[in-house]
């Protein structure tokens, strides 16, 4: 589904990328993880074109989109879900979902309010809240249903627990069990260990803008001190 070799990226003189490779299965639920700073971010806007790679290649669905526009990579059926959720918060639950529906992709059904609303019950209380006045839990579940009504192939997901409570935490890893078993493919970007091993299939530890380890989830437990400080 997604081929990441020898990424490079760059802000400014400031070398962050420096060689990340890595691929994801479709279906697959794979987290890249590293502490802050390590450079997960900047992976994430590389893949969805918000950051221009300086060198490397970035194949989706045998595509090559590295350096493309942010519009025609989601055209081409990637969704990204940014740390910031960037909702628009003078707009209600449904006028945010009205605004990120595409046409569905060949071979799949498109995602609908209904489903989403059984996917994150709590904005299926809210239809009619604006975004602002919403919980920063409930706000990142309207991030990805949001995101989910382009009908997207694979999700990016850029630190979706990250300040969370631990009650939308364990909503939101059960939304991307439920997401895995519709076929979604997800890319997760967290600092997480525990929330990392409840969902993902595999993971890859980024330092210092490289790959140091990948391997399956089950693996990172043991080499989570070696690389995570935990």
């Amino acid at each position: 589904m997604l081929e990441v070799e020898d990424l490079h990226a760059h802000y400014g003189r400031a070398h962050i990328l420096q060689g990340v490779s890595f691929a994801i299965a479709a279906g697959e639920v794979l987290v890249l993880i590293g502490r802050n700073g390590a450079g997960k971010t900047t992976t994430m806007k590389s893949l969805i074109g918000l950051v221009r790679p300086t060198s490397g290649a970035i194949r989706f669905a045998g595509a090559d989109i590295a350096g493309a526009e942010t519009y025609r990579i989601a055209r081409a059926g990637l969704g990204y879900v940014p740390e910031e959720r960037r909702i628009f918060t003078d707009l209600t639950v449904m006028q945010n979902l009205e605004v990120g529906k595409r046409p569905a992709r060949a071979g799949r059904d498109p995602w609908t309010p209904r489903q989403l609303f059984t996917l994150f019950p709590n904005l299926g209380e809210m239809p009619t809240r604006p975004g602002g006045r919403m919980s920063g839990g409930e706000q990142q579940m309207l991030a990805i249903a949001r995101t989910l009504m382009g009908n997207p192939s694979l999700v990016l997901l850029d630190e979706p627990s990250e300040g969370l409570a631990p009650v939308i935490v364990e909503q939101m890893a059960r939304a991307i069990l439920a997401l895995k078993r519709e076929g979604v493919t997800v890319l997760l970007a967290e600092q997480n260990l525990h929330f990392a091993a409840r969902v993902a299939d595999r993971a890859a530890v980024i330092e210092t803008g490289r790959i140091v380890w990948t391997g399956g989830i089950a693996q990172l437990a043991s080499e989570a001190g070696r690389y995570l400080g935990v």
